[in-house]
C-alpha cells in the first residue's frame, strides 16, 4: 500500500501495517504530521499540534512493537477532541484560552488510547463549551468540511471529523451529548460511536450535561471504530468483526420523536431507504416500527443541555471571555428550574423501559441522522442563542433521546446526496449492544464500498518524508 493509501486506509488497516513491519511507527508519524502541515490552512481542524510529544510516543511504540508487544493501537496517529484533557495541553472546549493552565494528566480516555499504544499528535477544534452542530468560534475561527469548504463539518466534534475526512489522522476521539458524535461523522462521510453510557469513562470532565455525555470514536470505517473500542471499553470489538452475523429483527422508524420537528430533506431520505433496503437484501427481518417515545422526552432532553450548558460556562475560568451566544445559553440553562431537573433524572428509568420494549420486538432500530445536510460557514454568525438553537434543534429530531437513556448509537455513512455531500443513517442498539451494531455496519460499509471514498480535492499525493 502507498503512503497516500495508507494515509486515508484508516487506523486498522495502519495498525496492521505497522505489525507486520511495513513501516515504522516514526515514518507513519512523519508521514501524518506532513500530512496535517498541507491539509491544517484549508481544513483548520487542529487547535494544537503535539509534534514534539508525538515522536516520543512513536518511538516508544515502536520499541515495544519491536518488542514483539501487541495493543489494539500500537504506533498509530490518534486526534483527541478538545474538551479532553491531555497532559501538558490546555483544554478550552472551544473558549478563549484565558489564564487556563495546562493539564497536569490526561483524562482517562486519553490514558486508555495511551497504553494501547495510540500516538496523539494534536487537539483537535470544537465550538464553544462544545455547544452546536457546527464548529465556528470567534477564537479559534471555522473548521471546515472536506467535503465542501463552504460547509460545516459539524459539530462538536467537528475538528475530530475533519481531520479524519481530510486524511490527517485515521481516527479520532469525540464525545456527543446530543448527537455531537453522530453529527459531524454523517456530515463527513464517517463511522461514529456513541457507545452504552458509561462503557467509555468521561473523568475528569466536571460536567456531563446530566449523564447525556458519552464518549466515543469517529473513523474511515467500522473495524478503525472496533479499534478504539478494544482500546478504550475492553477487548473483543475488533474480533467480532471477524465472526458471522445471524439474520436480525431490524425496526425502519422514519417518523421523527413527538416534540420534535420533522424535516427530513431528500438526499436524507435517500440514505435512508437505501440502507434499509441494503439490508433486507443482506437477509434481515425489516419491518417499519417507532419506539414508544412520549412528548415529555424532547423535555428532558432540552432540559439537561441547557443546564449542562449553564453549568459548563459556569466553570470557565475568571478572565475567559465568552462569546455573546454562549452566555445566552448560559442564561437560558439558568431558567431550567432545579425541580425539572431532578424530575427528569427521576423520570429516566421509565422514560428507559417505555422506550427500550422496543427491543422485546427487534434487536436493531434504523433511523435517520441528522435532517438535513451542513449548514454553511458563517451561516449563523451574529446570531443570538435562541435563533441558532431553533436552528440546531430542527437538524437532530432523531438523536438527543438516546443521550438521554444512554442507548448505543452507530453512525453508519451509505451514500452522496445529489449536492454532492455524504449522507448516513444511525443504527441503535440495547444497551451493551456495541458489538451488534459493528458487525451489522460493516454489512453496510461492504454493501456501499463507503469506506474507500475520499472527498475530492483532498486526494493530492503525499510521500513518507525521507
Amino acid at each position: 500500500m502507498g503512503a497516500e493509501d495508507l494515509l486515508w486506509a484508516g487506523a486498522d488497516a495502519q495498525a496492521r501495517a505497522l505489525l507486520a513491519g511495513e513501516l515504522s511507527a516514526p515514518e507513519l508519524l512523519a508521514a501524518v504530521l506532513a500530512r496535517i502541515a498541507a491539509v491544517q490552512p484549508a481544513i483548520n481542524a487542529f487547535r494544537v499540534v503535539c509534534a514534539e510529544q508525538a515522536g516520543q510516543a512513536a518511538a516508544e511504540a515502536q520499541r515495544r512493537l519491536a518488542a514483539g508487544e501487541r495493543a489494539p493501537l500500537l504506533g498509530v496517529p490518534v486526534a483527541v477532541k478538545d474538551d479532553a484533557d491531555l497532559a501538558g495541553c490546555t483544554t478550552c472546549g472551544g473558549a478563549d484560552p484565558g489564564p487556563r493552565l495546562p493539564a497536569e494528566r490526561d483524562s482517562e480516555v486519553v490514558r486508555r488510547l495511551r497504553a494501547a499504544g495510540a500516538v496523539i499528535v494534536g487537539k483537535t477544534h470544537v465550538p464553544e463549551l462544545t455547544i452546536w452542530p457546527f464548529t465556528e468560534s470567534l477564537h479559534h475561527g471555522a473548521t471546515r468540511n472536506p467535503w465542501a469548504l463552504d460547509r460545516t463539518p459539524g459539530g462538536s466534534s467537528g475538528g475530530s471529523a475533519a481531520a479524519v475526512a481530510a486524511g490527517m489522522v485515521g481516527l479520532a476521539h469525540g464525545s456527543d451529548g446530543a448527537g455531537s458524535i453522530r453529527i459531524p461523522s454523517a456530515w463527513c462521510g464517517l463511522v461514529g460511536l456513541k457507545p452504552t453510557r458509561g462503557l467509555v469513562p468521561t473523568e475528569p470532565m466536571a460536567h456531563d450535561w446530566y449523564r447525556m455525555v458519552h464518549i466515543g470514536p469517529l473513523a474511515r470505517d467500522v473495524a478503525s471504530a472496533a479499534r478504539f473500542m478494544d482500546a478504550c471499553a475492553g477487548d473483543g470489538h475488533l474480533a467480532a468483526l471477524a465472526q458471522p452475523l445471524s439474520p436480525l429483527r431490524i425496526a425502519v422508524s422514519r417518523h421523527s420523536p413527538p416534540g420534535t420537528l420533522p424535516a427530513l430533506r431528500k438526499g436524507q431520505r435517500a440514505a435512508f431507504e437505501q440502507a434499509a433496503a441494503l439490508l433486507s437484501d443482506a437477509g434481515h427481518r425489516v419491518r417499519e416500527l417507532d419506539p414508544d417515545v412520549p412528548v415529555a422526552a424532547a423535555g428532558h432532553a432540552m432540559a439537561r443541555f441547557l443546564r449542562g450548558v449553564r453549568d459548563t460556562a459556569h466553570g470557565v475560568p475568571a478572565g475567559s471571555r465568552l462569546e455573546p451566544r454562549t452566555r445566552g445559553m448560559a442564561r437560558l440553562g439558568g431558567l431550567v428550574p432545579a425541580a425539572a431537573l431532578r424530575a427528569s433524572l427521576r423520570a429516566e428509568p421509565a422514560l428507559a423501559r417505555r422506550v427500550l420494549a422496543i427491543f422485546d420486538e427487534v434487536d436493531v432500530v434504523l433511523q435517520p441522522g441528522p435532517s438535513s445536510p451542513p449548514s454553511r460557514v458563517g451561516a449563523y454568525a451574529g446570531a443570538g442563542a435562541l435563533r441558532t438553537l431553533g436552528a440546531a434543534i430542527v437538524k437532530v429530531p432523531f438523536l438527543p433521546l438516546w443521550n438521554v437513556i444512554g442507548n448505543p448509537v452507530l453512525a453508519a455513512p451509505v451514500a452522496v446526496g445529489p449536492d454532492g455531500l455524504p449522507a448516513g443513517v444511525q443504527l441503535v442498539g440495547p444497551p451493551g449492544g456495541e458489538r451488534t451494531l459493528l458487525r451489522l455496519a460493516l454489512q453496510l460499509e461492504q454493501a456501499t464500498g463507503w469506506s474507500s471514498r475520499r472527498p475530492a480535492g483532498f486526494c493530492d499525493d503525499v510521500t513518507f518524508p525521507q
